[in-house]
């Protein structure tokens, strides 16, 4: 019986970022190895979102960190979503992101309410994607969020 490297979900995600790293991959070259969005996927890596064990295996193949049931275990393990990392909090990119939340959210609250009705976005049911737009002031980034809307029902 071989004894695996991996104890913890953090060793996995440390393993196929440093397999990335290496082998010189973006994210959106892991999703298309899987046949995932690249936000989703990167969110996984980051333990965010459970992978099947046919995921996890092609993750393990295209990182290049070779067969570990541990590995695969670990990954298809449902995480405790959306805690607060108190180095995350500190980036400026997250910071900045949280900004934008702060500032406009209240605004597409009551427009998502004028358009729709009483309920929230849903972020278990949307579809995220983010790019690079080019522009002679200054590159941009576009972050597309698309939620389903989910109603809320009087009981």
């Amino acid at each position: 019986m071989s004894h695996s490297t991996f104890e913890t979900r953090e060793t996995v995600t440390q393993a196929i970022l440093k397999g990335k790293r290496n082998n010189k991959l973006t994210f959106a070259q892991i999703a298309s190895a899987i046949g995932r969005n690249k936000v989703w996927t990167t969110a996984a890596i980051l333990g965010q979102h459970p992978m099947s064990a046919d995921e996890a295996e092609k993750v393990l193949t295209v990182v290049g960190v070779g067969r570990d049931d541990e590995f695969i275990a670990l990954m298809q393990e449902i995480p405790s979503r959306a805690h607060r990392n108190v180095l995350n909090e500190n980036d400026p990119t997250i910071k900045r992101l949280q900004e934008v939340v702060d500032v406009y959210g209240p605004s597409i609250k009551e427009i998502t309410h004028e358009l729709c009705g009483d309920g929230i976005i849903s972020a278990i049911d949307c579809r995220i994607d983010v790019n690079k737009k080019e522009d002679p002031k200054g590159d941009r980034v576009v972050i597309t969020i698309d939620g389903k809307f989910l109603k809320y029902q009087p009981w």
